[in-house]
């Protein structure tokens, strides 16, 4: 009897955790924090006592959360409306949840703060020995912001409509990296006239006007631009 107990307490408590992963959307961010971190910790090999340190600190956040949970199911099911001190509980219990995060995170900065700096300034170097990379994080950057400015002004999809043209963005973008790349004014006039062309089919498909082209094409040319000049130079 007593190792049957023993076995369903186990059972219990794997239920209560589920229970929590399934219900609350912090539990499973901290979930996702903790297995990125961990995976981290392997990459980065860190030492030991480095080790516990990051172990404790998922500990805590992960515990901290699930009283939390507890607390927050047990005080709704003795209340039945608002109540000023039962607020009081859950605040205090969420406050515990955010200073276990805060000292996950202080943790974590004294840990990987260091080798994700020389990390960082290794792939600096080497985006600025590869052109195709920086082209490639234009090409991303502007698509970005083509989504973002049409999901501000509400107008078209990514592919059809909307403010800036979307296409006319990114044939800028390759344009103006062309140009960069090559340095070479025959290879920057081809590349130009190119997305041009491109401009002026989706003013004739009248998918686009040519206020939302020449934005297109704006944008394409500016980020590129920030880009080349931020890595490139």
């Amino acid at each position: 009897m007593r190792s049957k107990s023993l076995l369903w307490s186990f059972n219990y408590a794997i239920e209560g955790i589920v229970y929590a992963l399934k219900t609350q959307r912090n539990m499973r961010l901290h979930i996702a924090a903790a297995a990125l971190v961990l995976v981290a910790s392997l990459f980065f090999r860190i030492g030991r006592f480095e080790f516990i340190a990051v172990v404790f600190a998922i500990t805590f956040v992960l515990v901290t959360e699930l009283v939390n949970t507890a607390l927050e199911a047990a005080i709704d099911v003795s209340t039945e409306g608002f109540d000023p001190v039962a607020k009081v509980a859950k605040d205090v219990a969420a406050g515990a949840v955010f200073v276990a995060a805060v000292n996950a995170l202080v943790v974590g900065y004294i840990v990987f703060f260091t080798r994700l700096s020389s990390m960082a300034d290794t792939l600096l170097v080497r985006v600025r020995q590869m052109p195709l990379h920086l082209t490639v994080v234009a090409l991303g950057l502007s698509a970005i912001a083509v989504l973002v400015f049409k999901a501000i002004t509400r107008t078209g999809t990514f592919m059809r409509g909307g403010w800036p043209s979307g296409h006319t963005a990114l044939a800028t973008t390759a344009a103006t990296a062309i140009a960069y790349i090559t340095d070479d004014a025959s290879a920057t006039v081809l590349a130009f006239f190119a997305a041009a062309l491109v401009a002026q089919s989706r003013v004739e498909s009248e998918v686009h006007s040519i206020w939302q082209v020449t934005w297109g094409a704006i944008v394409g040319a500016l980020i590129t631009t920030a880009v080349f000049q931020l890595f490139w130079f």
